[in-house]
């Protein structure tokens, strides 16, 4: 039965084009536009060059924009009675839970593959390891942002909030220094935002931590533990935001 309603899910995810063009052709059109066609794209970067650098983040940004929204639908349902329906059938709530993140990481899959197939044919070079363990790297992470999203459908219990949280993400990924390089004051302030440490990790197979200022030139190495902390704390902070939401919903009953 599972199998049957991931296979519904999925189904009704994709009849939606106007997500699935957010979540997989906005981002690799990004790519397309600041990495492919740009004339440093074969400029080195650690392990690999350029686009593969801006590929990798473009990967990530894609990643997150399909876990937050499918996350904090799967609240929003929950709340609007999808869930008493779904307690006449035998799906437990964990397996709800399964159902949801697998479709989540699926979507998720779909902007990866597709810029990394991108990334392939468009000049982006690298280690094969790089490309195996960031790829790995930006699927397993994104899966912290389905919390995300599921933290704003609980909050504000709407379809516009899970926009809204999706829509975040734009400022964030600017601010976590994933769509331009960051540098002095605005680089430390990014250490500090969800996505930074999400991306940093992603890329970290490919530049071992080196970052890149706004004027193009290699900052110190940054140690791993940086980015695996900041991912940590937030994801933290996401779940516990989630669980007191929650609870505050459930005594409202």
């Amino acid at each position: 039965m599972t199998t049957t309603f991931i296979c519904l899910e999925l189904r009704r995810h994709f009849r939606d084009y106007v997500s699935v063009f957010f979540i997989a052709v906005l981002p690799a059109f990004f790519y397309l536009i600041f990495g492919a066609s740009q004339s440093y794209k074969s400029e080195s970067a650690g392990h690999g060059n350029v686009a593969m650098y801006i590929m990798i983040s473009m990967a990530a940004y894609g990643a997150v924009t399909a876990t937050t929204g499918i996350g904090g639908m799967a609240a929003v349902e929950r709340m609007q009675g999808w869930g008493r329906q779904l307690g006449l059938t035998p799906l437990t709530d964990a397996g709800f839970v399964a159902m949801k993140a697998t479709v989540a990481l699926v979507f998720a899959a779909i902007p990866i593959a597709l810029i990394f197939i991108l990334g392939v044919f468009t000049g982006a070079s690298g280690e094969w390891s790089a490309w195996i363990l960031s790829s790995i790297a930006v699927l397993v992470g994104a899966a912290v942002f389905s919390v995300y999203g599921l933290m704003f459908g609980l909050a504000f219990r709407s379809e516009a909030a899970v926009g809204a949280a999706s829509g975040s993400l734009v400022v964030l990924a600017f601010l976590g220094n994933i769509f331009i390089p960051l540098s002095g004051t605005m680089l430390a302030i990014a250490k500090f935002t969800p996505l930074y440490g999400y991306v940093a990790l992603a890329r970290y197979p490919l530049t071992e931590g080196v970052l890149i200022d706004s004027n193009g030139n290699p900052l110190p190495a940054e140690p791993l533990w940086v980015p695996m902390l900041n991912l940590s704390v937030w994801a933290v902070i996401f779940v516990t935001l989630s669980t007191y939401l929650v609870k505050r919903g459930r005594g409202r009953q």
